[in-house]
């Protein structure tokens, strides 16, 4: 209220765009420990006018064809965070973010835990190093992984779930003469996420959409040609309707959403002339990325895959320094000893190109690594900066030393 901000609870179909938007409220019932968050909706209770829209609706789990959310057996994210019993057995689809962390809550838990991941190592769009290293971490502590594994089928019937999966063959399609059946209380499928916005816009506006996403002048890292910052809006092809966050597709962080939408109202209010100054553009090569199980994740910037996939060769275009925790002393103190940092430099200057940190404190660490890139700051720097003793962040330092050849503690 101070702030002059009016909260409406309600369901918004948006029935008409700029110069004057128009959004009708209508009274709803929502069931939100649901992941599909199904919507009773009933009469228009009032329409609201306006000039802009910012449509930040965020996203939903995806399922299956043949495996559909059922609020019982099936879970997406939210039955995961709303269960009020333990099962004895968790089966997780998906070894990204929301698959490793929900593994680790339940394994502590006392829940026996299986992750089921297509690709060859846990974590798959982190470092490839780090991948590994998680998928052997996890096994040690008693996790079951199935990595180059696919699943074929979900059987409900009966007291728990019958999951079918099996192995990639060499051409990358199941092989189902080795496929095999897993037993369990409940499966969780955590294989992406769409854009949620199914009934926010009348269909006779035309929105344009992009892989379940609102599309945007924003335009993924992942594309072949990302937008350039300095243009962004986060507008649509409406007049009037920005859309920001998820909802507009990766890299699906709550962080990034928040500072879209801050650089969203920024614009309009210095296009307005009621900012003194151009806001400075998110640069999407800089967001630090976070997975929070245990050893934690935190990365930024390119991993080596990458850049063996952009040309770039060891040696020659980059340089790898990577320091083991288990010979820092904070680690050791602390018994954190699993995981390491990795830092790529680029040649011949030095700058940081990515930095992919697993172990304790790797969420906290990364935002070091974030300011550096960001600042377009090089080893050299990072090494001529005196870090604490005994800490975490030491790993870094020597990680620097490492990519030029220097490491002096391990």
């Amino acid at each position: 209220k101070k702030n002059k901000i009016e909260f409406i609870n309600g369901h918004a179909k948006i029935t008409k765009a700029g110069p004057r938007c128009e959004i009708e409220i209508r009274d709803c019932e929502l069931n939100e420990e649901f992941t599909p968050s199904p919507v009773k909706v009933s009469k228009v209770r009032e329409t609201i006018t306006c000039d802009k829209i910012v449509v930040a609706t965020g996203a939903v789990a995806r399922d299956l064809p043949f495996a559909k959310f059922d609020g019982d057996k099936i879970w997406g994210a939210r039955e995961a965070m709303n269960n009020k019993s333990k099962p004895d057995h968790l089966i997780i689809v998906g070894a990204g973010a929301i698959g490793m962390e929900f593994g680790y809550v339940y394994k502590n838990f006392g829940s026996k835990v299986t992750i089921i991941e297509m690709l060859d190592r846990l974590v798959p769009v982190e470092d490839e190093q780090v991948g590994k290293e998680m998928t052997k971490i996890y096994k040690k502590h008693g996790y079951n992984i199935m990595t180059g594994t696919t699943l074929l089928a979900v059987d409900t019937k009966g007291k728990g779930v019958k999951v079918t999966v099996a192995p990639i063959g060499k051409d990358g399609k199941p092989d189902e003469s080795k496929k095999e059946t897993i037993e369990g209380d409940k499966v969780l499928l955590a294989i992406g996420v769409g854009g949620r916005f199914d009934g926010l816009f009348d269909e006779s506006l035309g929105l344009e959409t992009v892989r379940g996403h609102i599309k945007t002048d924003y335009v993924p890292l992942s594309d072949s040609t990302p937008s350039d910052p300095k243009a962004l809006d986060y507008k649509t092809n409406l007049p009037g309707i920005y859309a920001i966050g998820d909802v507009i597709g990766p890299p699906w962080l709550a962080h990034v959403a928040g500072e879209e939408a801050v650089l969203c109202v920024e614009r309009f209010a210095w296009k307005e002339g009621k900012l003194n100054h151009e806001p400075i553009p998110m640069d999407y090569t800089v967001i630090p990325g976070c997975t929070y199980c245990h050893p934690q994740v935190g990365s930024v910037g390119y991993t080596e895959q990458a850049l063996k996939a952009q040309g770039l060769k060891k040696g020659e275009d980059y340089e790898v320094g990577v320091f083991m925790n288990q010979a820092l002393g904070k680690a050791i103190a602390t018994r954190h000893t699993d995981g390491f940092v990795k830092i790529i430099r680029g040649l011949p200057r030095g700058e940081i190109l990515g930095t992919h940190i697993i172990g304790d404190s790797a969420t906290e660490l990364i935002a070091e690594m974030s300011l550096a890139r960001r600042l377009e700051a090089t080893t050299e720097e990072i090494i001529a900066t005196v870090h604490a003793h005994p800490t975490m962040h030491e790993a870094i330092h020597e990680a620097a030393l490492a990519s030029e050849g220097r490491v002096i503690n391990s």
